[in-house]
């Protein structure tokens, strides 16, 4: 049986910036290498895997990319630009809007990631991976793809709940909002056999986003509002 390895402990990859642009082979290597990444990590996947899914021959990752780390930069990049170009939360939203909508206009396209399915999907899918075995490409990945979103929804919950939030529950805030996102995704198997209804899918976007939003809306009004203190005995 296999042990798995340490969560703190890191595996060498080079910087997701550092990539070569993909030729046809590295293209074809790009999106086999994605599949069997979102499937198995980093540490589980093989150049040998990889190269037959995508028809090449096993030195071809050597030739492109120079080893599997490099490799797996290269996909974080290339899937990333991939589901950017599907939604990003922060890129979309419209300023002019009232911060309710700017909400749900972050809900919508972070579920849209999630259940569009194809590239957008296998990002999500690295990332989970990543965030369980996390490799050196990870404070690339929170920087460029995780910080800039939850600067954004943070700042969406501060105008929504006013200044008397301190920062940290501010924080708190929005990862609770993203939670209810990222239940759809990471439960799945769990909903498929409780709630079959439950089971999202895109036919279901708007549905979720406004369930989503209407409940944490309700949510941030009642940390917006001074509390009582609790009554004596």
């Amino acid at each position: 049986m296999r042990r798995p390895s340490p969560s703190t402990r890191k595996t060498a990859v080079p910087d997701p910036g550092d990539s070569p642009g993909p030729g046809a082979t590295a293209a074809q290597l790009l999106d086999a290498a994605a599949e069997v990444f979102a499937a198995r990590g980093f540490r589980d996947a093989t150049v040998r895997e990889i190269c037959r899914r995508a028809g090449a021959n096993v030195a071809a990752v050597s030739y492109h990319f120079g080893d599997k780390a490099r490799l797996y930069a290269a996909v974080l990049r290339e899937t990333g630009r991939r589901a950017a170009a599907v939604a990003d939360p922060a890129r979309d939203a419209d300023p002019r809007q009232p911060a309710a909508r700017r909400l749900e206009g972050f809900v919508r396209s972070l579920l849209s990631r999630i259940l569009a399915g194809g590239p957008a999907s296998l990002h999500g899918e690295i990332l989970a991976r990543e965030m369980i075995e996390p490799t050196e490409a990870l404070d690339r990945v929170v920087s460029e793809f995780m910080r800039p979103q939850a600067e954004h929804l943070n700042g969406v919950i501060r105008e929504l709940v006013g200044p008397r939030v301190p920062a940290a529950g501010i924080r708190r805030l929005g990862l609770s909002v993203v939670s209810q996102i990222l239940f759809y995704k990471h439960c799945r198997p769990v909903l498929e056999r409780l709630y079959p209804d439950q089971c999202p899918d895109a036919g279901r976007l708007e549905e979720l986003t406004r369930h989503i939003t209407a409940f944490s809306l309700a949510g941030l009004r009642g940390f917006a509002r001074p509390r009582k203190p609790p009554a004596a005995d």
